[in-house]
This record gives structure tokens, sequence and C-alpha cells, in this order.
């Protein structure tokens, strides 16, 4: 019986790990790499830009039905610009320098469609 029970964790672990989409990276100019990263079910979970092994550039995250849920600036993997992040009625914006937060501001829907 514990035989059993082994053998079959053992199929369901590897069941559970069949499933796992791997990343796609691609040379693109000036030596850069374009990756994209994927959910189970095959959707873009988030692309962007290395360079030197460090992100950079703009990086964009999407949900598992791909909505797009934010977009971020990487400068020699260092957070920099402004970053956006979207939620259920909710925008937030988020200004890097350096690495560090300088400023954050949130919009609600409301407040925009009355704009």
């Amino acid at each position: 019986m514990k035989k059993y029970i082994i053998l079959g964790a053992m199929l369901m672990s590897g069941m559970l790990f069949a499933n796992v989409v791997e990343p796609k990276l691609e040379v693109a100019k000036d030596n850069m790499v374009l990756a994209t990263y994927y959910y189970d079910n095959g959707q873009v979970m988030q692309t962007g830009m290395f360079k030197d092994g460090k992100l950079q550039g703009e990086w964009v995250s999407f949900d598992a039905n791909g909505k797009k849920i934010a977009i971020a600036e990487y400068n020699k993997g260092e957070k920099v610009g402004k970053w956006f992040h979207w939620t259920e009625g909710t925008l937030n914006e988020v200004d890097y320098a350096s690495n560090k937060v300088v400023a954050v501001k949130s919009w609600k829907k409301d407040a925009l469609a009355n704009n």
C-alpha cells in the first residue's frame, strides 16, 4: 500500500509540473535579450528586456486573462521613472528615482470618469 501512495504522489507531482510554460528568450539589438514569461494557460505574464543580465527598459505585466496590469521601467536593474499598476477601479502611479520611491498617486475609476 505504501508503494502505491508514493507512486501516486510522484505521478501527481509530475502532472503539476508538466504544464509549466518555459520563458521565451530572444536576442534583440544592442546586446539586449527580449524575455517573455507565460502563465500555465499560455497567456503572456510579463515581457521586457535584459541587458548584461539586468532588467532594462519597459516591462509590461498581464493577468492570466491577458489584461494589462502593470508597466514598469528599469535602468541597469534599478527601478526608475513612472510605474503604473491597474487594479479593479484604481490606477496607481509610483515614481522611482535610483531604485527608491519618490512619489505615489492613485486615481479611482469614478474620479477619472467625472473629468
